[in-house]
């Protein structure tokens, strides 16, 4: 089984063609789960299936996390899907669509090596992201773990995200409490967690972990509800740059709080991954 490897600063990814498995059928959850161990597989923040026949769009794509869980969108993994079909010349102009279970998104491969992705409007309804409780907007709610209570706005983007402000953040905080908070009550779908610092009105820093993968050293569509949360309250304008351990998204911020995201892919390697590995997880 062929694969492609690319990282989106750091939020790195395999790309499988459906063609190149025999049958075409998707991948065991056991199978996934080993391709992506740091140790035992290939290593990755999660495996993107694709390109997949569309009628509304260039190729369609599926996205699955190292747990084997299935993400509707993730705007790494569409910056990287992108790439993936620019550099196989699967697609013909710099423009093009690509269709996702959470819908169908407009994508732009730059000339200086930056892709833009149209993400799609953000949402705080608490009937979308999923949130517990009455329909509203989930903004400065307060949400107790461990030892901590903490204020947070929820919001979606064709995935659940909790996002934390807070005047500092760090990898420690992340890590101690992301797991509880991913796997709150208050959230029937669990949720990708995001603590997000406001360094001024254009400029944001956010630590993320991820639901189904951990903590994370980037994440387009953490980035995007960041900012639009960042937005919501009042913190900070239209264009905004987000920070990360891994580096930095541009992020606009458009009515109704559609997010156009442009940042950088790199490509890792092509490989093929043993049959003698997969037979045991079959």
């Amino acid at each position: 089984m062929r694969f492609a490897k690319y990282h989106a600063l750091g939020n790195d990814y395999l790309v499988i063609d459906p063609a190149d498995v025999p049958g075409g059928a998707v991948l065991p959850p056991g199978q996934i789960r080993l391709i992506c161990h740091r140790n035992l597989g290939v290593g990755s923040d999660g495996i993107l299936w694709g390109p997949l026949p569309s009628n509304r769009a260039a190729a369609g794509l599926r996205i699955f996390n190292p747990d084997a869980s299935e993400a509707g969108k993730s705007g790494n993994g569409l910056r990287i899907f992108s790439r993936y079909l620019w550099d196989r010349k699967l697609v013909a102009s710099p423009d093009f669509k690509v269709e996702t279970p959470a819908g169908v998104v407009d994508v732009h491969i730059g000339g200086d090596g930056l892709i833009t992705v149209d993400m799609g409007a953000v949402s705080f309804a608490s009937q979308r992201i999923p949130v517990a409780g009455p329909p509203r907007d989930v903004i400065n709610e307060q949400l107790t773990v461990q030892d901590r209570t903490f204020t947070f706005c929820a919001a979606e983007i064709g995935n659940p995200h909790c996002v934390i402000p807070l005047p500092e953040i760090s990898a420690a905080l992340a890590t101690r409490y992301g797991a509880d908070i991913e796997r709150h009550p208050i959230f029937p779908q669990r949720t990708n967690v995001q603590f997000l610092q406001v360094l001024d009105r254009a400029n944001i820093r956010i630590e993320i972990w991820e639901r189904g993968a951990g903590h994370t050293m980037a994440s387009g569509s953490s980035s995007s509800a960041s900012a639009a949360v960042a937005r919501r309250l009042g913190l900070v304008d239209e264009h905004v740059t987000v920070h990360m351990p891994g580096g930095r998204l541009s992020i606009d911020i458009g009515p109704g709080y559609a997010i156009r995201m442009t940042g950088p892919v790199t490509r890792v390697a092509e490989g093929t991954i043993d049959p003698g590995l997969l037979s045991a997880k079959a």
